[in-house]
Parts: structure tokens; sequence; C-alpha cells
């Protein structure tokens, strides 16, 4: 990813993180937070595991 299109995806967040509510906000900020740290330890595969994991778990929840 380009400099250009990191600082487009910036300025894209900022926009998004004062339009939404305050819950969603800080939902993103946690997702964020997470995401920077497992690539500093080079693991963002973990997340993928626990993305699909939340989603078997929402098709069983389903009525």
């Amino acid at each position: 990813m380009s400099e250009f299109d990191m600082d487009a995806l910036v300025q894209e967040l900022d926009i998004k993180l004062r339009q939404w509510k305050p819950d969603i906000v800080e939902q993103v900020r946690q997702y964020l937070v997470e995401i920077i740290e497992l690539a500093d330890q080079d693991a963002l595969d973990i997340l993928r595991s626990r993305v699909v994991e939340q989603e078997v778990l929402d098709l069983i929840d389903e009525p």
C-alpha cells in the first residue's frame, strides 16, 4: 500500500470516527489496537481464526 493510499485510509477513518455512534467508535478503536498489536507480533493469522470462530458462533446462535 502506498503512502497516498494509507493517507486516504487514515482520512476516511477520521471522518467515520466523527460520524459513528460512540459505542461503534469504541469498538473500532479496540479492534484497531488489537490488529496493530497482532501485526507487531507478526500474528495476524490469529485474528483471522477469531473472526471465523465468531462467525461459527453467530451461525449457531441463529434461530
